[in-house]
């Protein structure tokens, strides 16, 4: 295996951790274990791990190594107040410029996360459904919004993680209904309905929404969040 090979296993691996909580907000990372595990020197490690923080999964502190990325009463107030309106403008835009080729991909994402549904772990379910948004975002094609949509998904997936492990007969539900909507936003992205697809991003994110709340929002911030959401 090259050293680019090798460097991209590192990355997805990475990304993967932080995704699924593997690697919780705030985590250390060992420069020199990584180096060992994925048979790197320092500095392709220290690249790859630039090029996460770039992309919102790490923070490089001076004379401290590398962390995963926090998850602070502020930022996650930024992200409930931003999310909808990223997510609505997304798939707005997604219904406007898709491709057939990018439509095949959507469809795809969402067979695989069916599957994941059916008899996959928490982390293939959070997986698959990062992935489903990521083709939305590159059929978006948005240079401004784009970089911003990548970040709302990565803490989307460290927020929701509880999503994907249902503790009530409700919750297991909502899972359905996610994959429903799944396939309602792939009719409306296939029909160019930028409203009905801006509407059905409002209501993916309602879903998920509570539950994220209730498992990980400080105390007195919801009531600051509570009334943000249907802008």
């Amino acid at each position: 295996m090259s050293t680019k090979d090798r460097k991209q296993a590192l990355m997805a691996h990475l990304k993967a951790e932080v995704l699924t909580c593997g690697l919780p907000a705030g985590a250390d990372l060992d420069e020199a274990a990584l180096s060992n595990a994925f048979d790197l020197s320092r500095t392709p490690v220290r690249e790859v791990l630039r090029d996460l923080e770039a992309q919102g999964y790490v923070a490089l502190r001076e004379n401290r190594g590398a962390a995963v990325a926090d998850l602070s009463p502020a930022k996650l107030r930024d992200f409930f107040l931003a999310a909808p309106m990223i997510y609505a403008a997304i798939l707005r835009l997604a219904a406007r410029n898709a491709t057939a080729k990018q439509i095949i991909a959507l469809e795809d994402a969402q067979e695989a996360f069916r599957a994941a549904l059916r008899k996959g772990s928490a982390a293939d379910k959070a997986l698959t459904n990062v992935r489903f948004h990521e083709v939305t975002g590159e059929m978006a094609g948005n240079a401004y919004l784009l970089p911003s949509f990548g970040r709302l998904l990565i803490d989307h997936a460290r927020i929701g993680v509880t999503f994907y492990q249902p503790r009530s007969e409700t919750m297991v539900s909502n899972l359905a209904t996610a994959s429903d909507q799944h396939d309602q936003i792939i009719a409306a992205i296939r029909d160019a309905d930028e409203e009905r697809a801006a509407e059905l991003a409002i209501a993916h994110w309602d879903l998920s929404r509570g539950v994220m709340e209730i498992f990980v929002m400080p105390d007195g911030l919801q009531g600051s969040l509570g009334q943000t959401t249907s802008a």
